[in-house]
């Protein structure tokens, strides 16, 4: 048995980080399924892919929510949160291989790392490597059903919330949306990384007045 292990929603600043795990018996049982990196699909194509490989092929994945993100981000330990993660689900699944999307710059130190905090009965070889998802059709597939779960958790998250776009600092329409929520409550709503320093860029200034200190006089 192989397995592929991926990540989505590492650099947003709303939302969870999830981790998705997949295992085939045979790298050849998932060949001609058009699987390929989440991120080079449509949305359409994604979910289409995501409910072949739930019926077809084990899978186990990881919700990370905000407040963890956070406490990890605080001690500059986002790697080891992918870490554990990763290895949890390689334990829970207990594969010969496992090749994983390295989140470390080096690749060998993070699947070492990996491998010396599994779990599972077997000795499961780790081969971590960079763009895991571009190269491995097994951790393409765990980067669809990762992708395709964050999504599922942001549209649970809008219709608490309301709409902010993708949740990425780069989105407008999530800066926006981010501004406004915090004018109005003076606070940041509910599913947002309080660690990230986009909210530190978008926080409005605090000025006397604020404080019911008039500066003119």
């Amino acid at each position: 048995m192989i397995c592929g292990v991926d990540e989505a929603g590492k650099g947003p600043v709303m939302g969870p980080l999830v981790v998705a795990a997949v295992a085939v018996n045979n790298a050849k049982e998932i060949e001609n399924l058009g699987i390929r990196d989440s991120k080079l699909l449509t949305k359409t194509k994604r979910k289409e892919l995501s409910e072949i490989i739930k019926e077809k092929f084990t899978f186990a994945v990881e919700v990370i929510e905000p407040k963890i993100v956070d406490e990890y981000r605080k001690k500059n330990k986002l790697n080891d949160l992918n870490r554990e993660a990763f290895g949890k689900l390689i334990s829970k699944l207990d594969p010969n291989i496992a090749y994983v999307d390295a989140a470390d710059v080096n690749e060998q130190r993070f699947g070492i790392q990996i491998k010396s905090g599994l779990t599972n009965q077997k000795d499961t070889d780790i081969i971590s490597m960079h763009k895991a998802d571009a190269k491995i059709l097994v951790v393409a597939a765990a980067s669809i059903i990762a992708k395709e779960t964050r999504e599922h958790e942001i549209r649970k998250l809008k219709d608490k919330i309301g709409d902010f776009g993708s949740g990425y600092p780069s989105d407008e329409r999530t800066i926006k949306f981010l501004k406004s929520f915090y004018s109005a409550n003076n606070k940041w709503p509910a599913g947002t990384r309080k660690s990230w320093k986009t909210l530190e860029r978008i926080r409005p200034v605090k000025t006397l007045n604020d404080f019911g200190i008039n500066n003119d006089k």
